[in-house]
């Protein structure tokens, strides 16, 4: 969890890039994945996701030409997106029951632990977090939590114990928030 008013000790630096990096990409249950190589307790930052700032109209041409990356790429705010291209950010998959959130700080967009976590396990997070209301974009899931929805979607949609919990964690953004329909 980035550092906060409520969470003042929270760190708020990536790793240091002359040390081993502490996540690998590799086969996982749904194709490839970032994946722990090293413990990471609770609130820890794991990595930056990198990318370029792109437009919301950009995104919707990419899926005539590039679906995949189209798919890939993640709401940085109310008409922008981070397109990670194929850095680590490509990789991050999706679980309802993630052991990561993504956290946006300033300009940069993090990955934190939501819970202690172990090498060789993977580095998933809850997409529904950065998919607005105005969002169309569904995907079947196919994570393989007992707690599985089995469709993702837009955050509104999620259980309402979940997106309580979600909210109570600081993981939708504020822009996301702002698109809820009253």
């Amino acid at each position: 969890m980035p550092r906060t008013a409520a969470n003042p000790a929270a760190p708020t630096r990536t790793p240091r890039t002359d040390r081993p990096a502490p996540y690998a990409v590799e086969q996982v249950r749904n194709g490839r994945g970032l994946v722990a190589t090293q413990r990471f307790p609770r609130h820890a930052v794991i990595l930056e996701l990198r990318g370029r700032i792109v437009s919301a109209a950009t995104v919707w041409s990419m899926w005539d030409r590039d679906p995949r990356r189209a798919a890939n790429c993640i709401r940085f705010g109310p008409e922008s997106y981070l397109d990670p291209g194929e850095r680590p950010g490509a990789f991050a998959n999706h679980s309802c029951e993630p052991a990561t959130a993504l956290f946006r700080e300033g300009r940069r967009l993090l990955v934190v632990a939501l819970r202690a976590i172990k090498p060789g396990e993977e580095l998933t997070h809850d997409y529904s977090t950065f998919l607005g209301a105005d969002d169309v974009w569904t995907m079947r899931c196919n994570c393989g939590e007992a707690a599985c929805r089995r469709r993702i979607a837009r955050f509104d949609r999620l259980p309402a114990p979940t997106l309580e919990r979600y909210r109570r964690l600081g993981m939708i953004p504020g822009f996301i928030e702002a698109t809820a329909i009253d």
